[in-house]
């Protein structure tokens, strides 16, 4: 008897697996020029969720920069991580991009418990020369 082509067999499906997830997280925020990343991760930092806000193909572009944008991205990470079981977080941000505060409030309003907030943004000791100003 031949197989049917285009048929897929149990094994063919792959079985999403629910981990058992402390209550505890880590929420790390990278607010760039160009756009905003959200990675919770638990304790020994494994990723237990993420989003940017180019993510979706939503926003393109100059678009991804938005405080929109952005809160946008926070919630869909936030919400993943609460339904694995998360509920306490500390907040990590760097960088001096627009999406740093609307990401902060959108993780608080999702339901998660913020324990601590903390700007980790890297400061040179006058390192490599920066990017010239802009003009306008």
């Amino acid at each position: 008897m031949a197989t049917q082509k285009g048929k897929k067999t149990l094994k063919d499906k792959k079985i999403k697996k629910d981990r058992k997830v402390e209550a505890f997280g880590i929420v790390h925020i990278k607010a760039s020029f160009n756009n905003t990343i959200v990675t919770i991760t638990d304790r020994n930092g494994d990723t237990l969720s993420w989003a940017s806000a180019g993510l979706d193909g939503d926003y393109k572009s100059s678009k991804k920069s938005t405080p929109f944008a952005a809160q946008v991205a926070s919630e869909k990470a936030s919400k993943k991580a609460y339904e694995m079981g998360v509920r306490e977080v500390e907040v990590y941000v760097k960088g001096p991009g627009m999406g740093r505060e609307s990401s902060i409030r959108a993780v608080e309003a999702s339901g998660l418990k913020v324990k601590l907030i903390k700007d980790v943004t890297p400061m040179p000791h006058n390192g490599c020369r920066p990017r010239k100003r802009r003009r306008i």
